[in-house]
């Protein structure tokens, strides 16, 4: 084992009470602040547990929490791009924002996030931030500390299995189950982006080179890689739903057809919503969760701070409270989210693993080695391009 030089003892004696006196500034300087956090509001369980973290952020730090529900990411963006174009570079209305992929891309890109921030989080060091790290890298684009994780999400298709023993294997296996069940399948639109994530899954399986989806798409790409997605597609669509005419309008609406028996299977992006959808009498308790044989497209949640908040202390504090261990082991229990932490298990210490050890378990709670590999996202141009060819396609 290498020995520490007297030198670089000193400089680590230094640097610790360095960080805690720079993170003890933050948090007086966050007290009595309230963060205003822009996020999607469509899922009850997720304003709970926003709502239970301003609870405790309070209680704690001083901190309150104001949850302003999106309906779209893109909203609080707009908001800080035009407090931008007014010259408001400081006390902007948004603090906080559940961001990721082309959105962040977008900030990013236009210099509207502060930071980097993530490394000064005393919680980060329980994340692997390594360069290939899911917590790095948000749909190809390099974190680089502008943004904190907060909870992992992963692409799945829930089913009936009173319905439906045998669900496709994997995405070309759809053609055939929806010609022989006709009606008992659709997909959210892909303007949400649950529809753009089922496009974007066969997309990943059936593109000649899943490797050019890593990079920003341009014409020549997209007209290689996209057509055979479209000769699926075009197979697909007549088997519908409704017969391809119309489609749900968000994964809600479509798990709400899954348990009127409208259709026989559904999809999110989160593992535990069939557990949760059962516990709460929205789903029949003989749905489960499938993965297509491959894996399925999987990526972290962030958080961001614009670069004109008004509480940037505030939201920091918060984004800490995301990572502490307590947290993500309350955010990963089946009655509160179920989603699977962002830390690293191999970082904590034994209370925090026998915390996570013991959370609660459901028959349609999926075990993370039951979910398969994941798929990387394709850059975030992608998804902008795929979208706007599928309603070209598809739209009256």
């Amino acid at each position: 084992m290498k020995k520490l030089t007297s030198a670089t003892l000193m400089a680590l004696t230094l640097a610790t009470p360095t960080l805690a006196d720079d993170w003890q500034a933050t948090l007086d300087a966050a007290k009595g602040q309230t963060v205003y956090w822009n996020a999607w509001g469509g899922d009850d369980r997720t304003n709970a547990f926003i709502a239970w973290a301003g609870q405790e952020t309070e209680r704690l730090y001083g901190v309150k929490i104001e949850q302003v529900k999106l309906s779209d990411t893109a909203e609080a963006v707009t908001r800080v791009l035009s407090e931008k174009a007014a010259g408001q570079d400081a006390g902007g209305a948004v603090d906080l924002i559940w961001i990721n992929g082309p959105n962040f891309l977008a900030m990013k890109e236009q210099g509207l996030l502060h930071g980097p921030f993530v490394a000064g989080l005393p919680n980060a060091r329980y994340l692997d931030l390594s360069p290939a790290s899911p917590n790095s890298v948000d749909f190809t684009v390099p974190v680089e500390g502008m943004e904190s994780p907060w909870r992992l999400a992963k692409f799945v298709f829930t089913h009936d299995t009173a319905r439906v023993a045998n669900p496709p294997a994997d995405m070309a296996g759809f053609v055939a189950w929806a010609s022989e069940n006709p009606g008992r399948f659709t997909h959210p639109d892909p303007s949400n982006f649950m529809g753009a994530t089922f496009l974007k899954q066969a997309l990943i399986e059936l593109a000649p080179d899943p490797a050019a989806l890593q990079q920003p798409v341009t014409d020549e790409s997209f007209a290689a890689t996209a057509a055979p997605l479209w000769a699926w597609y075009d197979a697909l669509r007549p088997h519908l739903w409704r017969k391809g005419e119309a489609f749900p309008e968000n994964e809600s609406v479509q798990q709400q057809l899954l348990n009127d028996g409208e259709i026989d299977m559904a999809m999110s992006f989160d593992p535990a919503s069939a557990a949760a959808a059962i516990a709460q009498g929205l789903l029949p308790e003989t749905v489960r969760v499938f993965v297509p044989k491959g894996g399925s497209i999987g990526n972290v949640s962030f958080v961001a701070i614009p670069y004109n908040a008004a509480h940037k202390e505030g939201a920091m504090v918060v984004a800490n409270f995301l990572l502490d261990p307590a947290t993500q082991a309350h955010m990963q229990n089946i009655d509160v989210l179920g989603s699977f932490s962002v830390l690293n298990p191999a970082r904590l210490d034994e209370g925090a693993k026998a915390s996570f050890a013991a959370l609660p378990t459901a028959p349609a709670l999926p075990a993370l080695a039951d979910l398969g590999p994941t798929l990387l996202e394709p850059h975030a141009s992608w998804m902008t391009r795929l979208t706007e060819e599928w309603a070209k396609r598809y739209t009256k």
